[in-house]
């Protein structure tokens, strides 16, 4: 089934619906809130496939690809603690996905990770890490039927560890001895 959307605008769709997602859960309709995340992430995974695919790929569309995802991101974690989530457990899980996620580019641009498998930047630090996006959106996802306050820690906490995870990678790997 062709439906004729471009890779780019998949991930305007994905966006739209990521903002969607925080209305819902800044207005208290966490199950709301869960639906067009979990559409947002539908379309998050499908755009670089698509790309790959027709043979559209671009270094603009890799790009884009991840600030659209922090947009999300952040949206999402401030919608759920405009609906209520105590504020500092909100701040504490949105520095952590983003400083979780920040390692990667700053790597990229420090160490010089620059060749591709399969349309993705090859390098070690991806598989560092093990709590980051899909984790966090799982755990929005579950938590949205259980208790948003809980998940939030937990994306807190977690997202911390893996970033400091893969600080102790780079460390073992590219201090000078």
């Amino acid at each position: 089934m062709r439906v004729g959307l471009t890779p780019n605008q998949l991930s305007l769709l994905s966006l739209i619906s990521g903002v969607v997602a925080a209305i819902f859960y800044a207005k208290t309709y966490p199950a709301g809130g869960a639906a067009f995340l979990l559409i947002s992430s539908i379309l998050d995974l499908l755009d670089g496939d698509v790309a790959r695919r027709i043979g559209h790929s671009s270094d603009f569309g890799a790009a884009i690809d991840w600030i659209i995802d922090k947009y999300i991101d952040a949206f999402v974690i401030i919608g759920i603690a405009l609906g209520g989530v105590d504020a500092r457990i909100a701040l504490f899980a949105l520095f952590g996905s983003f400083i979780n996620t920040f390692i990667k580019p700053v790597v990229y641009a420090e160490i010089g990770y620059r060749s591709r498998v399969s349309g993705k930047i090859n390098d070690p630090i991806e598989a560092v890490g093990f709590f980051g996006r899909p984790e966090t959106i799982i755990t929005i996802l579950l938590f949205s039927f259980i208790h948003l306050n809980i998940g939030l820690a937990i994306i807190a906490v977690m997202t911390h560890l893996s970033a400091i995870q893969r600080i102790a990678y780079l460390y073992k790997h590219y201090r000078v001895s």
